[in-house]
């Protein structure tokens, strides 16, 4: 059991750690040379899809590796745990409240711009 949790533990975030690099060096650099509609498009389909992938082989490599600690595997695999848990909480607390403020912060100057169009529109 000790070998298989080890297993399960090391390909989750092995696997997880190929998407990740595999978005910052391919996915993300490729959608910036697309037009803005095209990696507009892209990216909501692309980031959903994405989250659920990394967020599942984050936690089952937490699981995986937390259990093989647990199964006598040695201290160092509920450090590994605990480093690939911490994406997570990371992703939920520090990334998404920045995605959050970057969208607030594009709706408030594209209203700002859209009312001040209009009055302009009215004036003429």
């Amino acid at each position: 059991m000790l070998t298989a949790t080890q297993f399960v533990a090391t390909l989750c975030s092995a696997l997880f750690t190929g998407a990740a690099i595999y978005i910052n060096l391919v996915e993300h650099p490729a959608r910036m040379s697309c037009d803005t509609t095209i990696a507009a498009t892209v990216w909501a389909p692309s980031y959903q899809r994405g989250a659920v992938m990394q967020a599942s082989l984050a936690i089952l490599s937490f699981m995986a590796g937390a259990a093989a600690w647990w199964l006598g595997g040695g201290f160092l695999w509920l450090v590994g745990a605990a480093l690939i848990g911490l994406v997570v909480p990371f992703t939920l607390i520090v990334v998404k409240p920045t995605n959050n403020q970057l969208h607030a912060v594009r709706s408030g100057l594209s209203l700002a711009a859209t009312l001040l169009y209009l009055d302009l529109l009215v004036r003429a």
